[in-house]
């Protein structure tokens, strides 16, 4: 069983950024790979980014390549989510995810433990 946390969402300017964090506790941190995802209103849930249980291995997806960038400390059991020149578009209810392995997967049925979620909200 994993427990996830997340924290660090909020309201920014379109071009500013955010960084959100998870927290997990339960299994060894560094034996599975977590996940980021969003929901936006009106809209299916859909990936964003992921990373590998030791860190060295990242998947994200095309709409963020290059502006969002995630990271794991896992001596802190902490995986971030660094969001950069954000667009109005990137609004969305973001969740973490933990994986079963340590192959960060890009579907959402990877991942089997999700955290509550943490809004964040881009104005024009």
């Amino acid at each position: 069983q994993v427990q996830l946390v997340e924290s660090g969402g909020g309201l920014v300017q379109a071009g500013g950024s955010l960084r959100l964090s998870c927290a997990a506790s339960g299994r060894t941190f560094s034996s599975y790979a977590m996940g980021w995802f969003r929901r936006a209103p009106g809209k299916a849930r859909e990936f964003v980014a992921s990373i590998s249980g030791t860190g060295d291995s990242t998947e994200y997806a095309d709409s963020v390549k290059g502006r969002f960038t995630t990271s794991r400390d896992n001596a802190k059991n902490t995986v971030y989510l660094q969001m950069n020149s954000l667009k109005p578009e990137d609004t969305a209810v973001y969740y973490c995810a933990a994986g079963l392995t340590r192959v960060p997967g890009v579907g959402r049925y990877d991942y089997v433990y999700w955290g509550q979620g943490t809004q964040v909200t881009v104005s024009s």
